[in-house]
């Protein structure tokens, strides 16, 4: 009985060994697959690219690259026009039509209206515009942030447009709306061809602007809706321009200032309005140049006069139809 016990012991052992003989084969199978993975997944797959290996940019660096490059509207851009035209010519995809494209930039503030609507005719005034940007085949950004902690309200969109123009240098023009402006026509289009030879665009009066103080007033053009090149010239201006505004230790006594300049000012304070105004007067031939006052159709107006034309505008189009039957009939918007 001993022995027969030991002999049964003796077996068990010897049936384990035999039989965990396929498993250390497998995981050694298992292991060489795992190593060799990649060439067992070209081999039936074909060749594959992970998201790691995607090359988005040139090896060669950019502007980007450079450690020294801020956002901050306080420290200045040089050499911007130079930085972007590299770009571009690493990017020809980009390249190709940069001349004439167009970013529309807007934005709200951080928190919420205190209207209780306000947010919703918010929202329906930035689908306007995405209406306007899906039919005319250009792009929108919204901003809600204040990318300057002294620069809110009115003086937010100044750090907005120079850090757009940054991150977008395929834009040429940077259009900036004021959130709660809406287009009336949406078939309006912008005759880039009138302004290739200026800078920055905006409904304005001549004399209104580029005349003695007396007559000068905070309402001689409307920064609300502006066009501004992406250039050096304009990161200049910004540049300037912002110092004018809460950043500014002085930013008390250019209040003053342009209270004094602006009989018609209504408040104390400096606003980006009647700051660009006196810049462009005061330093006419530095930035009077390369600025266009549109006259000659209304790149933004107050909805109270623009309500009246809607009548006009109808039957015009009203006749141009009945003249051109074509027009009549339906068709893609593409």
């Amino acid at each position: 009985m001993t022995i027969a016990k030991r002999k049964r012991g003796c077996s068990i052992p010897n049936h384990n060994a035999f039989g965990g003989f396929p498993i250390i084969v497998l995981l050694l199978l298992v292991c060489a697959l795992w190593f060799q993975r990649n060439q067992l997944t070209t081999l039936l797959l074909g060749p594959t690219t992970t998201t790691s290996e995607v090359v988005l940019d040139p090896p060669g660096n950019t502007f980007y690259d450079d450690p020294q490059l801020s956002y901050s509207i306080e420290k200045p851009l040089k050499q911007w026009d130079k930085k972007r035209s590299d770009w571009l010519q690493l990017h020809p995809s980009f390249a190709a039509g940069a001349q004439d494209r167009i970013l529309l930039v807007t934005g709200s503030q951080p928190s919420p209206c205190k209207n209780p609507i306000g947010d919703h005719l918010l929202l329906r005034c930035f689908k306007n515009k995405v209406d306007y940007c899906r039919i005319h085949n250009c792009e929108v950004y919204y901003s809600n942030l204040h990318l300057h902690p002294k620069m809110d309200s009115f003086w937010s969109k100044l750090p907005i447009i120079r850090s757009t123009m940054m991150a977008h240098p395929e834009v040429e023009w940077i259009w900036w709306l004021d959130a709660d402006a809406i287009f009336a026509d949406m078939e309006f289009k912008i005759p880039l061809e009138r302004y290739k030879d200026h800078n920055l665009v905006v409904h304005g009066w001549s004399n209104m602007v580029y005349t003695e103080s007396e007559n000068m007033s905070w309402t001689g053009l409307n920064a609300g809706s502006l066009l501004i090149r992406n250039c050096q010239w304009s990161m200049d201006l910004l540049h300037v321009w912002a110092q004018m505004g809460p950043l500014s230790s002085n930013y008390a006594k250019w209040g003053k200032i342009l209270t004094s300049t602006f009989k018609d000012k209504p408040f104390p304070l400096p606003d980006d309005q009647s700051s660009l105004i006196y810049l462009l007067s005061k330093q006419r031939r530095k930035w009077g140049g390369k600025t266009y006052l549109e006259e000659t159709y209304d790149l933004e107006g107050y909805w109270i006069a623009t309500l009246g034309k809607f009548e006009g505008l109808k039957n015009k189009y009203n006749e141009i139809e009945e003249e051109a039957s074509v027009l009549r009939r339906r068709h893609s918007e593409k």
